[in-house]
């Protein structure tokens, strides 16, 4: 008879009744256990779940249960409760069967695979993430278990731990260690909310920096460039090297905003700089257009005969700069020759300058990875940004030409 059962729960159609057919072929219900079970099986083959989780509890008091009897009850509670829609009860009876070593290794996978979809299902996120742990240290992550991971403990509000288990995946990702897989867009976008609700400003600008390292996309950069657009306190020549950046990425520029840059970059006394950002301005059509046209054009010509003296003043002015005590004027010159074309002899200045030293270094190196970036020597651009230390204004705008040179 109790063969007979075996055979019922093999034929019930669901996945957890495989289980029956152990390698224990000697395994015998006991008579108490398999008349229980035999009137549990009946009443959910008549759909009556209520009464089957009655005939699996009366299966439990038997005064004599054997390992395997555990086993088969735990089976048959896991499928009558899922019926139910008692999760409690099914993930209590899923446990039983991932601990028993009567479970294959390849069985065992399936069902915290199940587990892990009912908890989340349910909305029981806590025990969705404990199944999700467990599979992961039994099995590994994947892609779809780390951005479960993820929203569960985003979706239960828990986000000191959404914060710190992205950026295990992120230190993961970037030592190739295989623990993880590369961050997902969502994850990252949930990192972002996460600190937004901690209200942690700084680590959601981390955020935005890696959503736009990851997956550069417009709407990033212009989070990313708000708060640096919207920042009052910048001294002139970082304003001018915000436009830069977003000239550089793509931002909606107006005409307005050719003309400050081209202004800012004449103050500064960096005349090719400002014929060079017209000349975009220009290009992409922003400028020589609308009724602003004639007052861009004469700008445009006085730029021209800065651009002009400037070349023709440039010796004077460099022997000048060498005589001076600081280098501040030295590496202007340098920077100068850069944007003239004359690359290799503008760096050489502008290192002999750091050199000798300059009224601000984090904002020398932020211009020095810019002059490099020009030369096409990458690699010593992305340096140049590196040395720049977080304390100063200049940091925000380096780690954005980082980001962008990442991508080129």
């Amino acid at each position: 008879m109790f063969n007979r059962l075996r055979f019922y729960l093999l034929s019930m159609g669901i996945a957890l009744a495989c289980f029956s057919a152990s390698a224990y072929a000697e395994d015998v219900l006991t008579p108490e256990v398999g008349i229980a079970l035999q009137r549990a099986h009946a009443a959910f083959e008549a759909h009556r779940y209520i009464q089957a989780m009655h005939e699996i509890k009366e299966a439990n008091k038997a005064r004599h249960i054997s390992d395997y009897d555990k086993y088969v009850i735990a089976q048959m509670q896991a499928a009558v409760a899922t019926q139910l829609g008692d999760v409690s009860a099914a993930l209590s009876a899923y446990e039983d069967l991932i601990q028993s070593s009567r479970t294959s290794k390849d069985m065992r996978r399936k069902l915290l695979l199940s587990e892990v979809d009912m908890a989340y299902r349910s909305k029981d996120y806590q025990n969705a993430i404990t199944s999700i742990q467990h599979y992961i240290h039994e099995y590994g992550s994947t892609p779809q278990m780390q951005l479960l991971l993820v929203q569960s403990y985003y979706l239960k509000r828990d986000y000191v731990n959404v914060i710190q288990t992205v950026k295990e995946i992120i230190e993961a990702d970037r030592a190739g260690n295989g623990k993880w897989h590369k961050p997902q867009e969502a994850e990252l976008q949930m990192m972002a909310a996460s600190a937004t609700a901690l209200h942690d400003s700084a680590q959601e600008t981390r955020a935005y920096l890696l959503l736009t390292t990851y997956y550069p996309k417009r709407e990033y950069w212009a989070l990313l460039l708000h708060g640096l657009i919207t920042n009052r306190n910048l001294p002139l020549s970082l304003q001018l090297d915000v436009y830069r950046i977003r000239l550089a990425v793509g931002d909606m520029l107006h005409a307005a905003d050719f003309m400050n840059m081209t202004e800012i970059a004449l103050q500064l006394h960096m005349p090719q700089l400002a014929l060079d950002m017209m000349t975009q301005g220009y290009k992409l059509k922003v400028l020589g257009v609308g009724a602003g046209a004639d007052r861009q054009a004469r700008l445009k010509t006085m730029v021209e005969k800065a651009v002009a003296e400037a070349k023709a003043g440039n010796a004077d002015a460099e022997l000048q700069a060498r005589n001076q005590k600081t280098g501040d004027a030295l590496f202007l010159v340098g920077y100068n020759d850069v944007t003239f074309g004359e690359t290799q002899k503008g760096l050489a200045l502008m290192q002999q300058a750091l050199k000798k030293g300059v009224r601000d270094s984090a904002i020398a190196h932020l211009h020095l990875g810019l002059a490099y970036m020009q030369a096409g020597q990458r690699k010593q651009a992305i340096a140049a940004f590196e040395t720049i230390p977080e304390t100063s204004a200049a940091y925000d705008i380096a780690r954005l030409w980082t980001i962008k040179l990442s991508h080129t």
